[in-house]
């Protein structure tokens, strides 16, 4: 497999796992809704998640955004 098809994988595998991740926050905010909890604590919970979430997914994405760097620049 060639240097291009690897990185090419694991930048699809990246592209899945924030999918997933989405799905699953999203799963867990929507389950937020249907709690019987009080206006301070679903605001903790929701602020929890939403740290959660950022620490999950951020590192990701900022590898996918990241210029790929191939070879250092000539020294002329």
């Amino acid at each position: 497999m060639s240097r291009e098809q690897q990185r090419q994988n694991v930048r699809q595998e990246r592209e899945s796992l924030i999918v997933e991740l989405e799905a699953i926050y999203r799963r867990a905010f929507e389950r937020l809704t249907v709690l019987d909890l009080g206006e301070g604590s679903l605001a903790r919970l929701t602020q929890l998640l939403l740290h959660s979430r950022e620490g999950a997914i951020k590192p990701l994405q900022e590898e996918i955004e990241a210029p790929l760097i191939t070879r250092a620049p000539d020294q002329s």
